[in-house]
């Protein structure tokens, strides 16, 4: 069983299941995040859906590249989590499912594609308390 962070889904929705890769990238004792500013203003493990089709690394290295502007190397699967979620810019309730990989930034190529995303490196003991999702939070924390 994957374990659930978050709330509880609601008994009065009916949930898409949608699965996603995200990676946490650390260089020294730094980790590279990136901030969505809509739909709230968020700081989030670089990644994002998996698109029918695509393989799990594939995506993540996708994600990456399009929320950050980074490449990135040898990512290795950490583990994954659940959690029930309503996404505004897709009208959706989705059950996530995100696996979650530990990975080399390699080189930044440009400044991230997806609108609204900034990359941002920060010291990983404040990443740990900037992260939105409890999900996200727990597997960091775990490589304090």
């Amino acid at each position: 069983m994957i374990r659930r962070f978050g709330t509880a889904p609601r008994p009065d929705k009916r949930y898409t299941m949608r699965p996603g890769a995200y990676v946490i990238l650390p260089r020294g004792r730094q980790v590279l995040l990136t901030h969505q500013q809509d739909p709230e203003p968020e700081f989030q493990l670089p990644g994002g859906g998996i698109d029918a089709g695509e393989s799990p690394q594939i995506a993540l290295h996708r994600e990456v590249f399009e929320e950050t502007g980074w490449s990135i190397a040898y990512p290795r699967r950490l583990g994954a989590f659940r959690r029930y979620t309503f996404m505004p810019e897709y009208d959706l309730w989705a059950e996530k499912i995100c696996t979650i990989y530990l990975a080399h930034p390699v080189r930044r190529h440009s400044d991230p594609l997806e609108p609204g995303h900034s990359a941002h490196w920060l010291p990983i003991e404040e990443a740990v308390t900037l992260l939105g999702n409890p999900g996200d939070r727990h597997f960091l924390a775990k490589l304090l």
